[in-house]
């Protein structure tokens, strides 16, 4: 699966994008699993509550499950202007 990062989680992981194997049922497993890779990871994810995630270009949850995802992509909230 592609897991692509956004504005300061890109920034506090380094990477702009990773192919990663998983067995992760829902996202919050795999925000766990990559929190437990390295402490940059863990950094990123500390706050979910600043976070927003996108499976397949599309807004969802931290409980939606991951079968049959391609992509999931963190980002801050955005703000209109």
């Amino acid at each position: 699966m592609n897991v692509v990062y956004f504005a300061w989680v890109r920034e506090r992981i380094g990477l702009p994008q990773e192919t990663v194997d998983t067995d992760a049922a829902t996202v919050k497993d795999l925000i766990a699993e990559l929190s437990a890779r390295e402490d940059r990871y863990a950094a990123a994810f500390a706050d979910t509550t600043a976070l927003r995630v996108a499976l397949d270009q599309e807004l969802s949850d931290f409980d939606a499950p991951l079968h049959g995802v391609r992509e999931v992509a963190f980002f801050p909230p955005m703000t209109g202007g």
